[in-house]
């Protein structure tokens, strides 16, 4: 019998204790503490998803999607492991060669038209695969009227997402009108709207509307403050604010919250907010905080380039 209970562990299923604890560590933003633990992991289809989502944290694109892709091949009716492996071949196709990108782009499409197919209530993957549609040129499959479609079964599901791809196929089509009044739904639609005022914080950037783009920032700061689950919401604002040069202090107050808070997750790892917020007090001539910054993010993930590229 424990033979046996051994041989399932091996072959199938890692120990569910330690995929916790490493799903715990990623989640904490704990990249190098996560990979070990996983390396000591027998192979399964969840460690090797685990291990791909570490990698996608640390930007390593081609890793990750190697390690997504052994997991699709432990589990292919797994509709997460489908969606994941969407993302990684994603990031891989943004930076690759046009002849690769293209290649890539079918590859993308057809893992989330894959995790849709095996879960049709997956919100986050019908999500991708939207605006997969709403991005992509007709030749790797996307298409508005596609897109649409993904909306309806969206409505059925998350109608905060559901307005957000509306929001996109209008904003595509430059009716900024019909964007911002969708994303505006959005907002009202959301459980958690903290998340969705960003995103209309960012419609805004992408438009240069400055003040409405702080306001919109502003807006989700206080609806996250409300919101257990929402403190991502701040390195989102945080991280419009700087790509949008504008109020840096209230970025470094946002940054600060969100590590101090309880909420985090591999969305916005810590090690990436601390390396962003070492650049901000960089920036805000505050050198030494900087440098202590930097060096919390590399004690927990020793190899993130942007941590080890940052010079003062």
């Amino acid at each position: 019998m424990l033979a046996a209970t051994m041989a399932v562990t091996a072959y199938g299923q890692a120990p569910q204790g330690q995929l916790a604890q490493a799903n715990a560590a990623l989640q904490a933003g704990e990249a190098d503490h996560a990979l070990v633990l996983l390396s000591s992991l027998p192979s399964s289809a969840e460690s090797h998803n685990l291990t791909c989502r570490v990698q996608l944290t640390l930007e390593h694109w081609d890793a990750a999607a190697d390690e997504c892709e052994q997991a699709v091949r432990w589990d292919g009716q797994n509709s997460n492991y489908h969606m994941w492996l969407g993302r990684a071949l994603g990031e891989k196709a943004d930076r690759a060669s046009f002849l690769s990108a293209y290649s890539l782009a079918k590859r993308v499409r057809a893992e989330f038209e894959a995790a849709v197919q095996l879960n049709p209530r997956n919100a986050e993957a019908l999500a991708d695969l939207g605006e997969f549609y709403s991005e992509a040129p007709g030749i790797v499959g996307g298409g508005d009227d596609k897109a649409a479609g993904v909306a309806a079964q969206l409505d059925k599901v998350d109608a905060a997402r559901a307005r957000e791809l509306r929001g996109r196929i209008a904003e595509e089509h430059k009716d900024y009108t019909a964007a911002e009044r969708d994303f505006r739904q959005a907002i009202t639609a959301s459980e958690h709207p903290a998340f969705q005022w960003m995103n209309l914080a960012s419609f805004y950037r992408r438009r240069a509307r400055w003040t409405d783009m702080e306001a919109a920032v502003q807006s989700g700061v206080k609806a996250a403050q409300h919101d257990g689950h929402a403190g991502v919401a701040l390195f989102d604002g945080a991280s419009l604010l700087m790509q949008a040069k504008r109020n840096l202090e209230l970025a470094v107050k946002m940054l600060e919250s969100y590590l101090e808070g309880s909420s985090k997750t591999e969305e916005a790892p810590a090690f990436v907010a601390l390396t962003r917020l070492a650049r901000l007090k960089a920036q805000l001539g505050d050198v030494a905080g900087a440098q202590r910054e930097r060096a919390a993010a590399l004690a927990l993930a020793h190899d993130y380039r942007p941590a080890l590229d940052l010079k003062f």
